[in-house]
């Protein structure tokens, strides 16, 4: 009998919508289920509901930022991997990461394969489901 692993989930949060549809589909190409939301409002209620694995967080976004959604996730799921993701890059936003022990700060590039590559290794997860005999 063959039982398949189930798919390791991944909330991403972006309000850049070719971002996140980008993250989303290689995310999904690269065996994760992917939960991908617009703005962090539902964020933490995403977090509590669906169990993810991960949680990839953009840092700014109109409304609730990204450090004040990872402050409350840390609330309910203090080692849930979370990667802050951000276009620009700057000493007082990494600290604040640290503070709240955020996994890792991830800049937004083009090569974002090698980012899914580097959560997978954070993470200590298959990317790819697995088939049990």
């Amino acid at each position: 009998m063959v039982l398949d692993t189930p798919k390791k989930k991944i909330l991403v949060v972006d309000d850049e919508v070719d971002f996140r549809e980008l993250a989303k589909a290689r995310l999904e190409a690269n065996g994760y289920e992917v939960i991908a939301l617009s703005s962090g409002e539902k964020a933490v209620e995403r977090v509590i509901k669906d169990k993810p694995d991960g949680v990839l967080l953009d840092i700014m976004m109109p409304g609730i930022d990204g450090l004040s959604i990872l402050k409350e996730i840390r609330k309910i799921a203090p080692n849930l991997p979370v990667f802050l993701i951000t276009a620009f890059s700057n000493t007082e936003r990494r600290e604040i990461a640290r503070k709240f022990n955020a996994t890792e700060f991830l800049l937004k590039t083009d090569d974002l394969q090698t980012e899914i590559d580097n959560m997978t290794a954070i993470i200590g997860i298959s990317s790819k489901p697995k088939n049990r005999s």
